[in-house]
């Protein structure tokens, strides 16, 4: 993990930190140009016939592929209480409420997920998928580690890295997401490891998958909002289960406006960690 100051913490300002990032982003484009879509590709975020008894599928993959019983070993921990929860999840049309690319997970507003920010007693954890890693990460596509070193002209040009090198110090935990397990046993970790905090979350993800596990966030009852990914995103069984094993040969990518969502909630989250 880089140990490096942050960019934003050279800076006198975001707005300084945001303009001199994207400056030297565009100056790396045209000097170490990176694989990029040329065009964004019309595909459903989830097949017809995939979209059939999502749930179910959702279940029996989690259930197929706990290999060390983390789920069910915390599901027995409170069985009551998650039952009741699981429940009333699956027993909704969607696990969420969704606001353009914002899926809303235990919330009924982005504004309410902002006050959550604010607040010194809440735990950001925000993860972002390895799907919308550059094809040249240095430190490798499928994997839970992003040395977002600002030197490096991938990292420079890199969505993930602007987003790492924008947060707070304290109260953020970044993840880099490889599988749908991981996440959750990070989500899950965090609200084991800090009861003294409200952990909320912010993770990036295609479409699928936030439908799919939505469900088991809700479980938990845990606040947050899942990003949708665009571009060449896993919309059947096949190619979902392929990517959490490290096959993802396309490349998502979060959308301009959303890129900007993002960020405009991290900037939030690092005024208020300032601000305490």
């Amino acid at each position: 993990m880089n140990t490096k100051p942050r960019f934003w913490d050279k800076h006198e300002s975001w707005e300084e930190a945001e303009i001199q990032w994207d400056i030297r982003a565009d100056s790396l484009k045209e000097l170490h140009p990176i694989k990029t879509l040329k065009k964004l590709p019309n595909l459903p975020a989830i097949r017809p016939k995939t979209a059939k008894n999502l749930k179910w599928k959702a279940l029996k993959y989690l259930a197929e592929h706990d290999k060390d019983k983390f789920f069910i070993n915390y599901f027995f921990k409170y069985p009551f209480r998650h039952t009741y929860n699981l429940t009333s999840s699956y027993l909704k049309d969607k696990p969420f409420k969704k606001d353009g690319d914002f899926f809303l997970y235990e919330m009924e507003s982005e504004a309410e997920f902002k006050q959550l920010l604010k607040r010194q007693d809440t735990l950001l954890v925000i993860g972002f998928s390895y799907c919308h890693k550059p094809f040249e990460c240095p430190s490798g596509r499928f994997t839970k580690e992003c040395i977002h070193d600002e030197e490096n002209p991938v990292c420079g040009q890199c969505f993930i890295g602007k987003c790492v090198h924008s947060l707070p110090e304290e109260r953020v935990i970044p993840v880099f997401i490889i599988t749908v397990h991981h996440i959750g046993e990070e989500i899950v970790g965090a609200v084991e490891a800090h009861p003294d905090k409200e952990v909320i979350f912010l993770i990036t993800a295609c479409e699928m998958t936030l439908q799919m596990f939505g469900d088991w966030g809700n479980m938990v009852k845990v606040k947050g909002i899942g990003v949708r990914l665009d571009g060449q995103i896993c919309n059947t069984m096949k190619a979902f289960v392929a990517s959490e094993f490290g096959v993802k040969p396309g490349m998502a990518v979060v959308l301009d406006e959303t890129q900007k969502r993002m960020l405009n909630l991290i900037e939030l989250r690092r005024e208020s960690e300032q601000g305490a």
